[in-house]
């Protein structure tokens, strides 16, 4: 049969397969019907809270101005107008066993003095006030009414002063006085939770604009001292411009609400009602649910029917990928069953076999010419490998070599040409200061230069001795001595100047160590003048032993100096390396010598600024001193 005859077979099997995962749509068709629905009950609920905000600020107000129009209407009695006190008395009692809301009742004569006070908890005859200060009398006599002056009734409950001027003050006249009633708020806790009983998931609240928490649906949340509105609410609410409005609302902690206000008229209080998120989209939520639910059957009956049509189509599918693989691996024996179905797949098959003969032709050419490069390649690196140790050991040996050949031949020359000469003038300063005594004690100028040049000599022979100290190659003389009393020796007969001050800290085990006592004793010298070197003015030079290690115990010395930059502390030991105007740079060169030839190491931490501490660690002797 020809081979276009055998084409277009699997273009029918792929296009089968894309029908059966088409009905994915419906998913998102049905996530974008939630996403409608969600909007729409968002925009009904928070319709509703909104709704109920105004609705209830209007009871707010109704609740306020009842009793603001009570008083005015006693205010207007004649008994008040007349200033019977009796009768005024009575009627207050009388207006208290009518109004629950009415805690407290005062009777102000126009000079803001208490004429007459009555109260549910007070006593027979209570304490008559002056009221002239408090803002609200001024108000009520101005403009003849007030209501503020919110607080918590003993602590606890939320109360309003409600006052009206006695007389006519909105007409002209000149008030009498002012009759003042502190009325409870209670009442309004108590409708709100009537309309927003626990069980309905929204809650409202009542707060001033300072946040003073008037009523709730919750009454204990309002029956506490320190009651009041959420801040992040009430910044919120505060900072709206219209008299109305809502929307959703994010907490700090992630809780999120659809909330809605309004404002009460004339009080400048604030309604506010919320429901949380899940409960407003409970509904919402539900039927998502059951979306979902009916999507995972929808899936679970798509991946049935798609494992039986992709069994039909990937089957020879798999076995030409484990083919593959094999071949990838450079195996080209031993194939899975490739079936030559009479479609594209069966074409692929036929090509990918005549492929694999050729590429195991290939690959056995291959792999003999890389064994051939892998052997080369490992006789040649063994042979850089052997070559480039060889080079390196002999250029560490020259070096070396050249190095004690320079510091021989230097350490000769000082020996027989400059140490003599620096005999011979010592001698001579020495003969003219016996010949000149009366001269040096009489002309400063000359005792001065003849103490430099005996300064000059000193230094001169110091610096010969650190050159011989480095170069001399000397069998160790080691003996074995108690730490802590060879330093303290070392240090009563160290010259220190009078502006060092030694800080010694020594370790109480005080352990034996076996040193060359000249080398060592040169060695921490040399620590010793650097450190002093380094404090010109002022300074502390602590000296401190302890055990580093099982078997190893450390001296160290520190100074309170300049201490030494980082690019420069790497290279302190070096030979005649040296960041001072004179000195030959052995100094610290000398120090690890005689550390390493003892068997130890030597340590340094400097910080710029506060000071250097170098730790020598040296063995400690199996011997105990005798």
């Amino acid at each position: 049969m020809p081979a276009s005859a055998q084409r277009g077979k699997l273009a029918y099997k792929i296009l089968l397969w894309f029908l059966v995962i088409s009905l994915i749509p419906m998913g998102v068709a049905g996530l974008y019907l939630i996403n409608i629905s969600q909007a729409s009950l968002h925009q009904q609920i928070l319709g509703t809270e909104k709704s109920l905000a105004e609705s209830f600020a209007e009871t707010v107000y109704k609740y306020i101005a009842t009793y603001r129009d009570i008083l005015e209407e006693s205010a207007a009695l004649p008994q008040f107008v007349s200033g019977n006190k009796e009768e005024e008395r009575s009627y207050l009692k009388r207006l208290m066993s009518l109004h629950v809301a009415i805690l407290e009742l005062s009777v102000l004569d126009s000079s803001g003095h208490e004429t007459i006070r009555e109260g549910r908890f007070l006593g027979p005859n209570p304490q008559l006030r002056d009221m002239e200060s408090e803002g609200f009398f001024d108000t009520a006599l101005a403009r003849g009414e007030f209501i503020g002056g919110l607080k918590r009734f003993q602590g606890i409950y939320p109360t309003v002063t409600i006052a009206v001027s006695i007389g006519s003050a909105k007409s002209g006249q000149t008030p009498l006085g002012v009759l003042a009633a502190k009325i409870s708020l209670n009442g309004l806790s108590s409708m709100l939770s009537m309309e927003f009983p626990p069980s309905s998931q929204t809650s409202a609240a009542v707060a001033a604009p300072d946040g003073f928490l008037i009523a709730h649906s919750d009454p204990e949340k309002v029956y506490k001292p320190d009651a009041r509105l959420n801040s992040e609410i009430l910044k919120i609410l505060t900072t709206q411009v219209a008299d109305s409005g809502g929307g959703e609302i994010t907490l700090s902690d992630g809780k999120n609400f659809l909330s809605a206000y309004a404002d009460v008229n004339g009080l400048d209080w604030i309604v506010y009602v919320q429901e949380s998120i899940q409960a407003a989209y409970h509904t919402a939520a539900k039927m998502r649910s059951q979306i979902l639910r009916l999507l995972v059957w929808v899936i679970i009956a798509i991946i049935v029917l798609s494992l039986a049509v992709s069994r039909h189509i990937t089957q020879p599918l798999r076995a030409l990928k484990d083919a593959a693989r094999k071949v990838g691996m450079g195996q080209f024996e031993d194939f899975p069953d490739v079936l030559t179905t009479n479609d594209e797949i069966g074409d692929l098959a036929q090509a990918f076999l005549s492929m694999s003969e050729s590429l195991k032709e290939k690959t056995g050419e291959l792999v003999d010419t890389k064994q051939e490069l892998e052997r080369l390649n490992r006789t040649l690196e063994k042979r850089v490998e052997a070559r480039t140790r060889e080079l390196k050991a002999a250029q560490e040996e020259l070096i070396k070599k050249e190095r004690l050949a320079a510091i021989g031949q230097m350490a000769s020359v000082v020996g027989h040409e400059i140490r003599n000469p620096l005999a011979v003038i010592n001698n001579s300063i020495y003969f003219i200061k016996t010949k000149l005594a009366s001269v040096l004690a009489q002309d400063p100028k000359v005792s001065k230069h003849v103490k430099i040049i005996e300064s000059e000599i000193q230094q001169a022979n110091g610096i010969i001795n650190e050159i011989l100290t480095y170069s001399r190659q000397r069998e160790l003389q080691p003996e074995t001595v108690r730490l802590n009393d060879w330093l303290e020796e070392l240090l009563s007969v160290y010259p220190f100047p009078s502006h060092i001050t030694v800080q010694k800290i020594f370790v109480p085990s005080n352990p034996p160590v076996e040193i060359d006592l000249t080398e060592m004793q040169q060695a921490l010298r040399n620590l010793i003048g650097n450190a002093i070197e380094v404090m010109p003015e002022k300074g502390i030079l602590g000296v401190k032993t302890f055990l580093s290690q099982s078997n190893m115990a450390a001296i160290e010395i520190s100074d309170t100096g300049p201490g030494i930059p980082p690019e420069t502390l790497e290279k302190i030991f070096a030979p005649f390396f040296t960041t001072k105007a004179r000195g030959t740079g052995l100094g610290l060169a000398v120090v690890k010598k005689v550390i390493d030839r003892h068997g130890g190491r030597v340590e340094v931490a400097s910080v710029v600024g506060r000071g250097t501490i170098f730790r020598l660690h040296i063995p400690i002797s199996k011997k105990v001193e005798a």
